[in-house]
């Protein structure tokens, strides 16, 4: 859901760019609400007194560096996931398209969560690098660093440590597509107009409210798998979790059992509110980025504006307007030179 639309003025390197630039910064900012978030999930003591509570509790007890934790693991997880996503997607939505290049927006849907059970399969690792770095104290680190932390749970744990609640990934996946699904088609209808005419506004309004349906749906699978990635007997209290399990289907036993149905929701009101703000700097950053690169290729007259560049034809791709662009300036400079006739 956080994906933003190609611009085929771009290169394929400057839209990876623009895209994971803007990934890290929106990650970066709304760090604190994912921490928050994660430790609700888990179980943490620091949540145990509500959302606003949560914040003063984490900054006692670690300080304002203890909202960052994980952080950097979160961003590099990004451009290899981002790579994977968009490849495999490529791939699905070529393989189900008709003889006239289009898709169903059902089919366009479920092929992207295909692709984010690739891109997860790949980028998993991280994930679980990034739920133990924010579940420790920052004050008595048993990780210091993303890489600490893979060599470790891999040598103290080993490999399936890496990729345990794997397959709530692909679980969760489901109901995810189904609410994206549900949503699209539901706006669809209530703007009364067809999505090729979206204005910006419309786009991030579609956008906010298919990840909040689709992440509420899916949510109690982020859950379970947050408190499997936490859990482990050589950390200390076993990683923090609040209930202790031996796998998938009994931990949601002992969830449910102990802490009630709506705990498999904990952590949704962080959730929820970092929407807006992420979704919002995302297309921020990534639209000032663009301008960037249009205006090296040449499209704008200024990296502060979208005022086309006279004279240049938009729909030409950033290599073909390149090659116009030096027969252009070959062509001119071959007319400037003065012929043998003039010079007598």
């Amino acid at each position: 859901m956080g994906s933003v639309r190609t611009d085929n003025r771009l290169t394929t390197s400057q839209s990876f760019l623009c895209g994971g630039f803007a990934g890290f910064f929106s990650k970066t900012v709304t760090s604190p609400l994912e921490v928050v978030k994660i430790k609700s999930q888990v179980g943490t003591f620091h949540c145990r007194n509500g959302f606003w509570e949560s914040f003063r509790v984490i900054c006692q007890h670690e300080g304002l560096r203890g909202f960052w934790k994980g952080n950097l693991a979160s961003c590099l997880r990004l451009f290899p996931y981002t790579a994977v996503h968009l490849a495999t997607y490529k791939k699905i939505v070529h393989l189900h398209m008709d003889e006239f290049g289009f898709i169903s927006q059902r089919r366009a849907i479920f092929a992207g969560g295909l692709a984010g059970v690739a891109a997860g399969l790949v980028t998993y690792p991280l994930e679980v690098a990034e739920t133990r770095l924010v579940i420790q104290n920052y004050k008595q680190p048993t990780y210091i660093g993303v890489c600490h932390t893979l060599s470790k749970i891999y040598r103290n744990e080993g490999l399936l440590a890496l990729y345990r609640g794997f397959s709530l990934t692909v679980l969760g996946a489901f109901p995810f597509s189904v609410g994206c699904l549900a949503v699209y088609v539901s706006v669809d209808r209530l703007w009364q107009e067809p999505p090729p005419r979206f204005t910006p506004l419309q786009n991030f309004i579609n956008g906010c409210i298919a990840a909040g349906v689709a992440q509420t749906l899916s949510y109690p699978f982020e859950t379970v798998k947050r408190k499997m990635q936490a859990q482990s007997a050589r950390l200390p209290h076993f990683g923090g979790v609040d209930v202790h399990f031996t796998g998938m289907r009994d931990c949601f036993l002992q969830v449910v059992r102990n802490k009630g149905v709506l705990s498999l929701w904990n952590g949704l009101t962080a959730s929820t509110i970092k929407i807006v703000p992420y979704f919002g700097l995302l297309f921020t950053c990534f639209e000032m980025c663009k301008q960037v690169c249009l205006y090296r290729n040449g499209y704008i007259i200024s990296p502060l504006s979208y005022q086309l560049t006279p004279g240049v034809d938009q729909s030409l791709g950033p290599y073909e307007l390149k090659e116009v662009k030096r027969y252009l300036k070959n062509r001119n400079f071959s007319s400037e030179r003065p012929s043998l006739g003039n010079r007598w």
